[in-house]
């Protein structure tokens, strides 16, 4: 089963909005999340010319004579463009002596945005959009998003309930469309072994010109024990023998290949968000499984660890949905020094909130509410509703503005 040509994007028809009214547009994501094959199928349809910088000798010809590459282009799909970022300053070059809409769509697989000569270069020239691996709601082609619906007071109905071992099945599989492609979890875990290794090897040298890698691997297992946990570097650090320093570049290289995020944490200070300990989160719950090596079978027998793997899976699809949503939002968290605490915390545009919290049982007791009523009690008249996501598939309302909902409802309608 190809898999990688069956899904239809969410991201597709706001690509198809920023070429009508953009010089250039950046789809921006991690290697293998489908950008190639939805870029190499826009070129196609638009008669645009397609390069790939995965091409040694595209590569070499991007490199020594830039400038030369983009004269000889009209309208150009340029894939894997973080390879060549001397392309983006001939870009800019090209586009402002000729300002026709939609001339460059560009494909990379690492932040370049982080970059400061980028952002500056093609500053207001240019319209990034973010895509991540397959969401739940493409596999089951369900258009709805549930950020967007949730703000607006609509809990999503349960279209395809995945429970019990359906669920963990999904959570384990996560999001690349090359992992959903292979029969067995032992193969899958064999392709997401070897893409981390590729990424290791190849894109942190391209990216953060790192060449001393043999602490990376350690590193990222040490940062998969720790994951949905506040990020302390000193202690991350010393398990691999790094200092503190080292230990928060790393993670920024990580976060650049899009393999995590930091969160911020949610305070009524916005001061204090930015001086408060971040938060780590891995972006597929697929990859984080193979890093931690569990299986369906451990997690029957004990679900010790697979409660912070569910959660990445969860922040996963509110990741995806806020790069497809209507209004703009931020993914946070809430925790105060009575360990009362939220495991996300949605911000809207118009600063309304919503608490998520993520529950791996199929029972909701008294003592889950707690987190939510203290955060709402906070959060004032900015309290949109607080939600519990369960292992189970009826909707409840708890009081208060709170509800216990499937979490099946993330790929509802």
């Amino acid at each position: 089963m190809n898999s990688k040509a069956l899904y239809p994007r969410q991201i597709e028809p706001l690509i198809e909005l920023a070429v009508q009214d953009t010089p250039v547009v950046l789809l921006s994501g991690p290697r293998q999340a489908g950008k190639t094959t939805l870029v190499r199928q826009m070129a196609s349809n638009r008669g645009f010319r397609y390069l790939t910088l995965d091409d040694e000798l595209t590569l070499l010809s991007a490199r020594a004579d830039p400038v030369g590459m983009i004269r000889g282009l009209d309208r150009a799909v340029i894939d894997e463009i973080q390879r060549a970022p001397q392309l983006l300053l001939a870009i800019k070059k090209s586009v402002d002596e000729d300002r026709r809409l939609g001339r460059f769509l560009l494909t990379g697989s690492a932040n370049l945005m982080a970059q400061p000569t980028v952002a500056d270069s093609l500053a207001g020239r240019m319209e990034t959009l973010l895509l991540l691996p397959l969401s739940q709601s493409e596999i089951h082609r369900q258009p709805a998003n549930w950020i967007d619906r949730m703000f607006q007071g609509h809990i999503p109905k349960v279209v395809t309930p995945l429970t019990g071992p359906d669920l963990v099945d999904a959570v384990l599989r996560g999001g690349y469309p090359e992992a959903l492609s292979r029969p067995t979890p032992k193969r899958r875990t064999a392709w997401a072994r070897q893409y981390l290794d590729a990424i290791i090897q190849r894109d942190v040298r391209d990216v953060a010109g790192i060449h001393k890698l043999t602490e990376l691997p350690r590193f990222l297992r040490a940062l998969a024990q720790t994951a949905g946990q506040m990020c302390n570097y000193s202690q991350l650090g010393g398990q691999v023998g790094l200092d503190s320093k080292t230990a928060a570049r790393y993670v920024g290289i990580f976060e650049q290949m899009y393999l995590l995020k930091r969160m911020d944490a949610w305070s009524t200070n916005r001061i204090n968000r930015i001086v408060k300990t971040p938060k780590l989160q891995f972006i597929d719950s697929g990859l984080l499984a193979a890093i931690l090596d569990m299986s369906a079978e451990e997690v029957l027998k004990n679900r010790t660890r697979f409660g912070h793997v569910l959660e990445t899976f969860v922040f996963g699809e509110l990741l995806k949905h806020t790069t497809t949503a209507d209004d703009r939002y931020q993914l946070m968290y809430y925790r105060d020094a009575d360990k009362y605490e939220v495991d996300i915390v949605i911000e809207n545009g118009a600063g309304q909130l919503m608490g998520v919290e993520v529950k791996a049982t199929a029972t909701v007791n008294h003592n889950d509410l707690r987190g939510l009523k203290k955060f709402a009690s906070l959060a004032g008249h900015q309290f949109k509703t607080g939600v519990i996501l369960y292992d189970g598939q009826d909707t409840m309302p708890l009081g208060d503005g709170l509800w216990a909902v499937p979490l099946s409802s993330l790929w509802g309608q």
